[in-house]
């Protein structure tokens, strides 16, 4: 099958990256998939995007989807991009399975980038066969989604087609293609891709770009290149603030996993912890626990050090002003993070002014859930319908701790600081709901959708799992069984990486 340019009004695009000069990224197309059949289309997504659901899901709109048709006004490209994995430096990457096909303006009148992963070989592919598996582009469009419906800034799918075809994995597996969205696909790797290699031009160039499309405000500063290292950084800390106070836990936190947007990005062996405890690790290729769930926050810290390391030739032409600068922005992170997460923490627990013992309390209940294997999201949650004067009302929360007693420790004097506030039970129980989600895409669930789609082709239990997601705080009895923990034999240990 031959792929075909064909004129079309599907996507409105207007591109930015592709007038980069040509070492920012190899021109091609995606390869053709044999039997293209759409999954899910994401039609809320696609209307904002300013793109017709009903065009996307009809035969053509399928070919463009999976890879089969180059739609007018694309510019088909993969990127080039370096990192460190692992913590080890790695100065080739790039989009190995992914195609950029340009950009549009949505509804906000924010640029987006559309992108197809599991499109095709390409020059950064390192003798992959650049293919999607069925399961991690399920696990992608599922765990993404439930992020956006979280709050958590994070890059969307749009779609998710089969192809017809299979992918050599350990086995055989069927293969898919997604299509990703993002407010771009620039990476902390993309600035070490050029730094590694003496381009300043380059570096300049990539740095102005992502000032005019996320960090306009730096334009306008007398240090541009500071400002806008100083608002990545800012983004950052926010996000992986986020992250933790929702329990997610990356697994492949590698420079060139971390967006310049402050978008999460890269699902691969993702999960959300189901019984807490800080060292948690999902993913199978993170054997010394380097991701781990805790150490979340200093790998964001260490990431955006080395770029910062990066960014030298641009704050300063003597290396050791250039170096004093770096070190002062990537200082302040410690402090961004703790900020943000304090603030988050505060809202779960139901606390609105400020203490300074507000940590020690959080704290103190996570080191009883750790203890006694509480499940975090469902800890959380329960506790919004605990009251501020009638311990009668812990039983619900109480029964996920092992040994409950070390919650009623802790309660008494989360109870002691709820006095000190100025709120009802019911504002407070109210404010507390809309921060604790009742549903988070659990391991086991998703586990179960990929199961029946690969084994049975059948969707209906993705389908329905990415509706109840959907509302992720709200509380309905018909979703009782996607809120509730694993049971023993249900649990999930790992989660693999889809390539």
């Amino acid at each position: 099958m031959n792929i075909q340019a064909k004129p079309s009004v599907f996507f409105p695009f207007n591109n930015s990256y592709a007038r980069l000069p040509d070492r920012f990224f190899a021109r091609l197309k995606p390869s053709p998939v044999r039997a293209p059949k759409l999954i899910r289309l994401n039609g809320a997504l696609a209307e904002h995007l300013g793109l017709d659901p009903e065009t996307l899901s009809s035969p053509e709109g399928i070919e463009i989807i999976s890879g089969n048709r180059v739609p007018e006004g694309a510019e088909p490209l993969s990127m080039a991009y370096a990192g460190h994995q692992f913590g080890n430096w790695v100065p080739q990457l790039g989009d190995g399975r992914a195609i950029l096909l340009g950009e549009v303006i949505d509804q906000n009148g924010v640029r987006r980038d559309i992108q197809l992963k599991g499109s095709g070989q390409t020059p950064y592919s390192r003798m992959g066969d650049g293919r999607a598996a069925l399961g991690p582009v399920l696990r992608e469009f599922i765990v993404g989604e439930a992020m956006a419906a979280l709050g958590i800034p994070t890059t969307r799918a749009l779609a998710a087609v089969t192809t017809g075809e299979q992918v050599a994995r350990e086995q055989l597996l069927p293969g898919a293609v997604l299509t990703r969205v993002a407010q771009s696909h620039v990476r902390v790797g993309t600035f070490q891709f050029f730094a590694a290699r003496g381009d300043e031009e380059a570096l300049r160039l990539l740095a102005d770009h992502v000032i005019g499309r996320h960090y306009s405000d730096a334009s306008r500063s007398d240090r541009p290149y500071r400002a806008m290292l100083d608002a990545v950084i800012a983004r950052q800390a926010q996000l992986i603030a986020r992250w933790q106070l929702v329990g997610f836990i990356h697994g492949v936190m590698n420079t060139d996993n971390m967006s310049i947007a402050g978008e999460t990005i890269d699902y691969g062996p993702c999960a959300f912890m189901d019984s807490y405890h800080p060292e948690t690790v999902y993913s199978s290729i993170d054997q010394a626990g380097r991701y781990a769930y805790s150490n979340q926050p200093g790998i964001a810290h260490w990431n955006l050090a080395v770029l910062a390391q990066t960014f030298l030739p641009l704050l300063a032409e003597d290396e050791d002003v250039a170096v004093a600068e770096a070190q002062e922005a990537i200082n302040e992170y410690p402090e961004l993070f703790k900020a943000a997460y304090l603030e988050g923490i505060r809202a779960k627990l139901g606390l609105v002014q400020e203490r300074d013992d507000d940590a020690d309390l959080a704290q103190g209940l996570l080191n009883r859930m750790g203890e006694n294997k509480a499940d975090f999201t469902l800890t959380f949650r329960r506790l919004c319908d605990v009251s501020a004067v009638d311990s009668s009302t812990d039983g619900a929360v109480r029964e996920l701790f092992e040994d409950p007693a070390g919650f009623d420790d802790w309660a008494e004097r989360w109870r002691e600081r709820l006095n000190q506030e100025d709120s009802s039970d019911d504002r407070r129980q109210l404010a507390m709901r809309a921060v604790n989600p009742a549903l988070i895409p659990r391991n086991h669930l998703v586990e179960e959708v990929i199961k029946a789609a690969t084994e049975a082709e059948d969707f209906t239990p993705f389908n329905t799992l990415m509706s109840v997601l959907a509302s992720p705080y709200e509380d309905k009895p018909e979703h009782d069984r996607y809120s509730r923990p694993p049971r023993p034999e249900q649990v999930v240990h790992q989660t693999f990486c889809g390539t």
